[in-house]
């Protein structure tokens, strides 16, 4: 039988968790302790001792000058661990290690994270000059091709939704800013199956990607090749294009994914 102080052990527990989450469904955006209180409806005090908990545990950061919480590096360990026990990261290490194979460059596995997308693996390319890319790291959905894969493969009015309430920062000098250029670049992303950045994301860095989906058909998150843009000039876009769209279609169908490209 359940005790009363064990009940009250677990509702804490639980409550300690909808902090966790939602800091973590409304990232990249921060939360100071009020909205934490308000939206979880917790007594300001409760919530800010949980909070005050998690940041000691590194679960959660704060920042002195915004007076708001971020998630955590420990946070992250446990993402990323969890994130190795699912599906599409194993089913999509085999293509991503055959695509370095093949093309001699780096390929990327990004998640899909509300308005974001997350880093979760790379094969690094064999070569001396080359891409890396910091695991764990969030981008926004415009800017570069494995956000911008993503985002096209959305439904329209996710995509709409999206850039009313997004701002399109510039990353660099060509990220694309602009809603109807922005519009423009997902419809060709449709058309051809594959995105391509020239420098949008890190400068003097090319790369291509396409989306992945689930089995459910809902955008899982996006596989890439990149490398520094002189080897990704407009003559190879039709080439790693299709073998990066090709790779995602055979990982969304490894993972139970029943739709075409």
């Amino acid at each position: 039988m359940t005790s009363i102080d064990e009940h009250a052990k677990k509702s804490g527990l639980l409550r300690a968790m909808d902090v966790i989450n939602l800091i973590a469904d409304r990232a990249p955006e921060t939360l100071g302790v009020t909205a934490v209180a308000r939206e979880l409806d917790l007594p300001k005090a409760v919530a800010h001792r949980m909070l005050k908990e998690f940041v000691a545990a590194r679960f959660l950061a704060f920042n002195d000058g915004t007076k708001r919480y971020s998630l955590g590096p420990r946070a992250l360990t446990v993402g990323l661990a969890a994130l190795r026990t699912l599906d599409v990261p194993a089913a999509a290490r085999p293509y991503m290690e055959r695509l370095v194979q093949v093309t001699g460059e780096t390929t990327t596995l990004s998640m899909r994270q509300g308005w974001t997308r997350l880093y979760v693996d790379q094969v690094v390319s064999p070569r001396e000059v080359r891409m890396t890319v910091a695991l764990g790291t969030q981008h926004p959905l415009h800017a570069g091709s494995s956000s911008k894969s993503i985002l096209a493969a959305m439904p329209e009015d996710a995509v709409g939704e999206y850039l009313a309430g997004e701002r399109l920062l510039a990353l660099t000098s060509t990220t694309i800013v602009d809603p109807d250029a922005l519009l423009l670049d997902l419809s060709r992303i449709r058309h051809q199956g594959f995105a391509v950045s020239m420098g949008e994301r890190q400068v003097a860095a090319g790369s291509v990607a396409a989306a992945i989906h689930d089995a459910a058909g809902e955008v899982w998150g996006s596989i890439s090749l990149c490398g520094p843009s002189d080897r990704f000039a407009p003559e190879l876009w039709e080439s790693l294009g299709s073998l990066v769209a090709d790779a995602a279609l055979s990982i969304s169908r490894d993972v139970g994914y029943r739709g075409t490209r």
